[in-house]
């Protein structure tokens, strides 16, 4: 069973059960556990007829790197969202979309933070190139606390086109970068946006950066060039949300 076939951890799997637990084939608990949100977990999945199977710690150590917390999910693979997926999206919203563009984030423990951030703050679904960005696997899951069960992770196949596909639609693309003249705090957030934020470091790339609206930075006071991309992220959302309130 691969890694993307795993998740782990107490959010992720109460988000399972909640949101498709359709997709669950089995959950392993860690033997000795008996506390009441483990029980509540095991119980929840009888309930739904998904067979509970107790191990030793070992065992779960063996299946997956990282602070599983004493349960595991072994699932049916995720189904990967396309392009046609945010087009259904788009066309069955009733209010201004928001939407959060990542370009080139690699790290799946930041693109877990990015997704439970973008969960919090409300955003209609997150897109990301299929070809230059962290999988959807089993650390990306349990980082997000369970977001990544329920917010739509989009992977395109060609990141201009689709920025281009979105701006057809009336939907303005904030790009982040440090030159910028405009804070984020000046920035209007209130209609139809997409924010797109790069990786850390390098950026957005330049063909992203040229399809973008207008740019955005975040007033950097001290001695630190940038933000971890997820610190960023969740300051530009909220603001966004901020200001759409």
């Amino acid at each position: 069973m691969s890694e993307q076939h795993w998740v782990f951890g107490i959010h992720a799997v109460e988000a399972l059960l909640q949101r498709q637990p359709n997709r669950i084939e089995e959950l392993w608990l860690q033997q000795g556990r008996n506390d009441q949100r483990m029980q509540a977990i095991q119980d929840h999945a009888e309930q739904l007829g998904i067979r509970c199977k107790t191990v030793n710690r070992d065992e779960l150590d063996k299946q997956v790197e990282g602070n599983h917390q004493g349960v595991l999910a072994q699932t049916k693979p995720a189904q990967t969202l396309r392009e046609r997926d945010l087009k259904e999206l788009l066309d069955g919203l009733d209010h201004p979309p928001l939407l959060l563009i990542l370009d080139g984030v690699t790290d799946p423990h930041n693109l877990g933070a990015c997704l439970r951030t973008a969960d919090a703050a409300g955003v209609d679904a997150v897109i990301a190139p299929k070809d230059n960005s962290a999988p959807l696997n089993a650390t990306v899951r349990k980082v997000a606390c369970g977001a990544a069960e329920v917010m739509p992770f989009i992977q395109v196949t060609n990141l201009a086109r689709t920025m281009k596909d979105i701006q057809e639609r009336g939907i303005w693309i904030s790009g982040t970068a440090g030159e910028a003249e405009q804070s984020v705090y000046e920035a209007n957030l209130t209609g139809p946006i997409a924010l797109v934020m790069g990786a850390e470091g390098k950026g957005m790339r330049r063909l992203t950066r040229e399809n973008c609206d207008y740019l955005i930075k975040l007033p950097m006071a001290g001695s630190v060039s940038s933000l971890n991309v997820s610190v960023a992220t969740g300051i530009c959302l909220f603001e966004a949300v901020r200001q759409r309130g």
